[in-house]
């Protein structure tokens, strides 16, 4: 009774109405804009939002094919031919790409897969088009996956990187789980939403503001003499205000997923949902769906929640005002988006990959892992048993934070 008390006199607050009013329609309005500013082209111009998502999806009914090492040489044969013939072939100064028929009959359907074989070849940091498939030499076959193999091999020696050899066999171990030959595909709306996450941040902070003052509040109000002297104020009552905090928390972050992933799902299509990550940058090495890596990453946001949940009790225990909590709170959450991470694996990346922030984006293709001894774990498994971590302490430093509270 008492925690529904408390999470009745939270959700209840005009503050917290308007708090959450706010957060939803921005989280709406941000998840959105992929869908109004969606555009594609055919041969007529320019098609938008959703008109041109469902012309964008008609190019992928072919496409469903499992990306045989047969089926992508015949494909870069293909591209090949077409750029035999001088009158297919445009020139804008640095490079030649194919016009007319060629184009959009020959690519356009399948620009984004012809852009992924590509990309399969080049060096790393390097990004090719369509228009490189004419200087692949596959007379003996395309070796793709051999390729793609000796590609993220380049990417784990690199020097810059500076991975130690268990590092190395850590990531090599993984991408060996990936299943070949790729399944392709349509997964346009699971990208939209993998790409999208750290716009979670904001809801994140309106979580906090709502919950800043649970004990912060008290002490403005002068009734912290009242909970602290009552029978059960220091234990029971203070606990309730934490199990509250953390159901409004949790209550407050579903809503805003159904947003966050409902908007993309029912404009784009939840098409895609069982297809390899591999198919949106062949050097991923996590062996996963989409699906799955948009369960793991909502799983890692929300454990981020409960810490910035924790933490802001935490803080409201020992602050007489929530706009004290709020000062703290905010550059904690929002100083990493102006850090830029580098190349390496030196303590300022890995520190940065596991502030709140970077915490809420996948980073599925960037190779940060953390070594104890002998033992190698991946930026996901870090950040799912720091954030338990901090939630876990610091749910009770808060409840003894309040309960040692002297009054005034």
């Amino acid at each position: 009774m008492l925690v529904k008390y408390e999470f009745l006199k939270i959700l209840r607050k005009k503050s917290t109405l308007i708090v959450m009013a706010v957060s939803l329609i921005l989280t709406g309005f941000l998840f959105g804009l992929p869908i109004i500013q969606y555009q594609t082209y055919n041969q007529d111009g320019v098609i938008k939002g959703t008109e041109g998502i469902a012309y964008e999806k008609e190019q992928y009914a072919d496409l469903s094919v499992p990306l045989s090492e047969e089926y992508i040489a015949e494909t870069i044969r293909d591209v090949q031919e077409l750029f035999v013939n001088p009158d297919n072939i445009g020139y804008d100064g640095n490079e030649q790409f194919l016009i007319g028929d060629a184009y959009w009959n020959g690519v356009a359907p399948r620009e984004k897969l012809l852009n992924l074989i590509a990309n399969a070849y080049s060096k790393p940091n390097e990004i090719l088009g369509y228009n490189n498939l004419p200087d692949l030499d596959i007379k003996d076959g395309a070796f793709f996956y051999q390729t793609m193999e000796g590609k993220i091999q380049t990417l784990l020696n690199n020097p810059s990187r500076k991975l130690s050899d268990e590092q190395k066999e850590f990531w090599d171990s993984m991408a060996g789980k990936v299943d070949t030959p790729l399944q392709y595909g349509y997964y346009e709306g699971w990208e939209v939403i993998i790409s999208s996450f750290e716009l979670l941040m904001f809801a994140l902070l309106a979580v906090c503001i709502v919950v800043a003052p649970v004990f912060s509040g008290e002490y403005q109000a002068g009734t912290d003499a009242v909970i602290l002297s009552a029978k059960y104020g220091k234990t029971k009552l203070t606990t309730a205000k934490i199990a509250a905090s953390l159901l409004f928390g949790t209550a407050a972050f579903i809503l805003h997923i159904v947003v966050a992933c409902g908007l993309p799902l029912a404009a784009f299509g939840a098409d895609g949902w069982n297809l390899p990550l591999q198919i949106a940058n062949t050097t991923i090495p996590y062996p996963l769906t989409f699906l799955q890596a948009v369960l793991i990453n909502i799983g890692i946001i929300y454990l981020v929640l409960l810490a910035m949940v924790g933490l802001t009790l935490l803080l409201s225990a020992q602050l007489k005002s929530p706009y004290l909590v709020l000062i703290i709170l905010v550059p904690i959450l929002f100083i990493p988006m102006f850090l830029t991470p580098n190349r390496t694996t030196g303590a300022y990346n890995l520190i940065l990959f596991l502030l709140p922030y970077r915490s809420t984006m996948p980073e599925f293709g960037k190779y940060i892992s953390y070594q104890f001894g002998g033992l190698v774990w991946d930026a996901l498994t870090v950040r799912t048993i720091l954030y338990a971590f901090l939630t876990v302490i610091m749910l009770p430093l808060a409840r003894l934070g309040f309960k040692k509270h002297q009054v005034a």
